[in-house]
């Protein structure tokens, strides 16, 4: 029998943060899924990547949000209109903070204090605490004095500690309102999109220096078949030199790019899978609007 619509709590929950303070670890974990990008190289999330959790009596749309950085390029921009868009469309925000990052951009802070929405405080990473530090409580109070929260609770996402008791909130605080998407749906994201993102994540893990950051991932194919789904991706970089880097000698790079991609998105998908991969110079696509409108980072 369906939930009468007064009795329905919905709403969207936006994370945002810093860069590399675990905001895609905690809404994976929040999730029970893996939806986000997770490494410990900072700017790893681009888009914001929504998560629905479900219930018999509430819906609630998680969204993971870019980390706030000062705009180097029109992606950046993108980026971090991503992040204040979330703000200003937020039923509730969770600001996540760990226990060494301390700034902000006051550009977002002032956004995030004129928000309607309640805020949330988490301060994650308490694992890290060595004995005798007083990091966590240092912390909190440096964030009360930035921030207004109605409430904080210190935990650990990568070891789910403290996850069960910040979902209970968070039921507490998203409106009375019927479902916004299907009850069915975990997330507003295509297939397509999380193929992308599995081998942009790949390409985060096996490379250094500039190599990720100007790297980006189109899937030209993707066809599914009973026993296989065959994907096309094209990986776009700046310049001769990180193509070369990208596929490396005698092409055993991208190789190893393929094989460990492949292993992901085969147990992503569920089925086997054929991966094609191809590079491709686009000089300073991450300044091009034309280029980042294709990428769906702006229009």
């Amino acid at each position: 029998m369906p939930v009468p619509e007064n009795d329905f709590k919905a709403g969207f929950v936006n994370i945002v943060g810093r860069p590399n303070v675990g905001k895609s670890t905690l809404v994976n974990a929040l999730m029970g899924e893996k939806l986000s990008i997770v490494t410990s190289k900072a700017q790893t999330t681009r888009h914001r990547i929504m998560g629905i959790w479900n219930g018999p009596n509430f819906q609630v749309a998680y969204s993971d949000t870019p980390g706030i950085l000062k705009p180097a390029y029109q992606l950046h921009q993108a980026m971090m209109d991503f992040v204040t868009g979330s703000v200003e469309d937020a039923d509730l925000i969770l600001f996540v903070a760990d226990l060494f990052e301390r700034e902000i951009d006051e550009t977002v802070l002032r956004r995030i204090n004129k928000a309607e929405a309640p805020l949330i405080l988490i301060i994650n990473k308490i694992d890290l605490e060595k004995e005798g530090q007083n990091r966590v409580e240092e912390t909190r109070q440096h964030w009360y004095s930035l921030l207004r929260p109605k409430a904080c609770f210190c935990i650990s996402a990568l070891n789910q500690s403290g996850i069960e008791e910040l979902k209970s909130a968070i039921l507490e605080y998203i409106p009375q309102h019927p479902p916004f998407f299907d009850t069915e749906e975990y997330t507003n994201r295509t297939e397509r999109f999380f193929a992308s993102e599995i081998i942009r994540e790949k390409i985060f893990l096996q490379y250094k220096e500039e190599i990720p950051y100007c790297s980006e991932v189109v899937i030209q194919g993707f066809k599914e078949k009973d026993d296989i789904i065959v994907i096309s991706a094209l990986i776009l970089v700046e310049r001769d030199t990180q193509k070369g880097i990208l596929i490396g000698k005698g092409g055993e790079a991208i190789k190893k790019l393929g094989v460990t991609a492949r292993q992901d998105l085969e147990a992503f998908f569920g089925k086997k899978i054929y991966l094609e991969q191809s590079v491709k110079v686009e000089p300073d696509w991450r300044s091009k609007s034309n280029v980042l409108n294709k990428l769906g980072y702006q229009g």
